[in-house]
């Protein structure tokens, strides 16, 4: 044999150790990998799996969703309240300034003379500029609180004494020494008054 010869027939040898070898290895990967059912399979459990996150996700964007428009509205209402209240009691400190005015006036009416005719026209000018004055603030809420036939409230009278009164039940105001005052349903003072035994 030639040198040629034995060269190729070793690589004829290498060849089929090769082609062996590589059948083989085919084999043996073969089982290693899995099929396309599997993967198929894994990929539907994956699948399934990211569409239950997405629908947790969408609950929760939702909720989130809900809370936030509900947090809103309520900011808006209670921003909507303190306006309301801040339009309603704005004139309180106003308020409380004009009432010695009133009083004076009342004080005025109760101390002139009505009897004398000298003072008609002072009378009807006082009995007309308190009328009036009565009449413009309420117009903005202002109103007297009724000491008329009434129980004591602490909430809107003051007891300043006690008297005894026959005529009037335990705890009924029997007189009224300063008018009190209402600002769009709030106490801005207290009506001073006695009140029977």
């Amino acid at each position: 044999m030639t040198e040629q010869d034995k060269n190729m027939s070793e690589n004829e040898t290498n060849e089929t150790n090769i082609d062996t070898s590589t059948e083989e290895t085919i084999e043996q990967e073969a089982p290693a990998q899995p099929n396309i059912e599997e993967q198929l399979k894994a990929k539907d459990v994956r699948i399934a799996e990211l569409e239950q996150a997405l629908q947790l996700a969408k609950k929760n964007e939702s909720e989130a969703m809900i809370r936030a428009r509900a947090e809103i509205d309520n900011v808006r209402k209670r921003v909507e309240q303190d306006v309301d209240k801040a339009r309603k009691f704005a004139l309180e400190k106003f308020a409380n300034e004009l009432l010695p005015v009133i009083d004076n006036l009342e004080r005025a009416l109760e101390s002139t003379d009505k009897t004398n005719p000298e003072h008609k026209a002072t009378v009807e000018g006082l009995e007309l500029t308190l009328k009036s004055f009565l009449d413009t603030v309420k117009k903005f809420g202002i109103e007297v609180v009724n000491t008329e036939d009434s129980q004591l409230n602490p909430d809107m009278h003051q007891a300043i004494s006690m008297v005894e009164s026959p005529e009037h039940q335990s705890g009924q105001i029997v007189n009224t020494i300063q008018k009190g005052y209402t600002l769009n349903g709030r106490l801005i003072r207290p009506a001073m008054v006695i009140v029977a035994k």
